[in-house]
């Protein structure tokens, strides 16, 4: 689904992500780990176009997407979720997410202007399309409240929904059980599991470590924008550079 070519990426004098190849497979959950500063989330940018890589190549469903803009790699079918969730907190939470399937339409500020039936159409498909992954999310409940209102896990819940609302083929979460609690933690694991159930593959960054050892097909490691490790969390556990890189030894003995 996604192959990653000696992927670089430079800021001025700072290298972020350094010669990364690596590959994940189709319905597979794949996470990608580190500490701080490792490269995570600007590997996650330069995957969805957010930042162009300074060497390397990025090959996804069989296509070279390298330096292709955001909405580009979107309408390819690349979502992504981010770790501070901003919404539209004056709209409703079915508001919200009406605007994630704005990418599959063809109307134009002309259809707006002229209330062609292009338009209609197109806002009836996305409002059905959000009422879809509101379900899918379990939070048709909430789909009328402000999303102001709902809580950390439900704004969790509603970016993944955004996300799903492009019809994406992969979906990159940053941090997606960062600031709930253990219990909400394992239910978003089942949202992701249930994710590939349905057919998507999902790549994840994530800091905890019982989910990520307990969800992932394979994982990727990476330290100061180098990848140390990758394999299944068996491999990787058990792996000396990524001990004393990241995981600590207390956790290994663990």
């Amino acid at each position: 689904m996604l192959e990653i070519q000696g992927l670089t990426k430079r800021f001025g004098g700072l290298t972020a992500v350094r010669d990364v190849t690596t590959t994940f497979e189709k319905n597979r959950i794949n996470a990608i780990i580190g500490p701080n500063g490792a490269g995570k989330t600007t590997f996650f940018n330069l995957v969805s176009g957010y930042h162009k890589p300074t060497t390397g190549r990025i090959i996804f469903d069989g296509q070279d997407v390298t330096g292709l803009r955001p909405d580009q790699v979107a309408k390819l079918g690349v979502a992504r979720t981010f770790q501070s969730t901003t919404l539209f907190d004056k709209a409703t939470v079915l508001d919200n997410l009406i605007v994630g399937h704005r990418l599959r339409t063809a109307s134009t500020f002309w259809d707006v202007i002229l209330g062609t039936r292009r338009l209609k159409e197109d806002e009836h498909r996305c409002r059905a399309k959000a009422e879809e992954v509101l379900d899918f999310v379990g939070l048709s409940p909430v789909a009328h409240h402000l999303a102001a209102d709902i809580s950390q896990e439900e704004r969790k819940r509603v970016a993944f929904a955004l996300a799903l609302a492009t019809d994406p083929k992969i979906v990159l979460l940053d941090e997606p059980a960062g600031g709930v609690n253990p219990e909400e933690t394992l239910g978003l694991a089942e949202l992701i599991r249930k994710m590939i159930r349905k057919g998507l593959t999902v790549c994840l960054i994530e800091h905890k470590m019982d989910m990520i050892m307990s969800l992932a097909d394979k994982i990727v490691v990476l330290d100061h924008g180098e990848m140390i490790a990758q394999g299944t969390p068996a491999q990787i556990r058990s792996d000396q550079r990524v001990i004393e890189a990241y995981l600590g030894a207390d956790y290994a003995a663990a």
